[in-house]
């Protein structure tokens, strides 16, 4: 906000202007909102409120009808920024190396992408048969294929 009227400026690091993939799943619904939604100037924006100003705190809780959706869901208390969390998690358990995760998340420190990993069962036992896979693959090589499995 500049003198109480919205402008635009860079983001927040020179890491938060990125290209980012899109999980193939969402790209139906993507593209719907697209085509009814969304200009067709290239750097037109992909949400904005009905009468074409951007959306903010209220407007987009107001618009967006938050507070049903919440209710509907059962889920009290969460704010739409706090969905970047779950996100960035699920980001950081499908194996991505820290500097892949600072890149798609748009963070220049190590501090920032890590708040997003959680060590979890199932990632260990991912590990554990990861290992176990490549001592079996040696195991095969020393004894030229024959070894059982450990």
């Amino acid at each position: 906000m500049d003198g109480g009227e919205m402008t635009l400026g860079p983001p927040k690091s020179r890491a938060g202007r990125r290209t980012i993939g899109i999980p193939s799943a969402i790209v139906p619904a993507l593209t719907g909102h697209l085509a009814e939604f969304v200009a067709g100037e290239l750097d037109a924006f992909v949400f904005l409120g009905k009468r074409g100003g951007f959306l903010r705190g209220n407007n987009f809780r107001r618009e967006a009808k938050w507070a049903d959706a919440l209710k509907e869901t059962g889920i009290k208390g969460l704010h739409f920024h706090d969905l970047r969390h779950p996100g960035n998690a699920l980001a950081a358990q499908s194996g991505a190396s820290l500097a892949d995760l600072k890149a798609r998340m748009g963070h220049d420190s190590d501090r920032a992408a890590l708040i997003y990993q959680h060590a979890t069962r199932d990632a260990d036992q991912k590990i554990a048969d990861a290992l176990s896979a490549r001592v079996e693959a040696e195991q095969g090589k020393s004894d030229g294929g024959t070894a059982a499995p450990v």
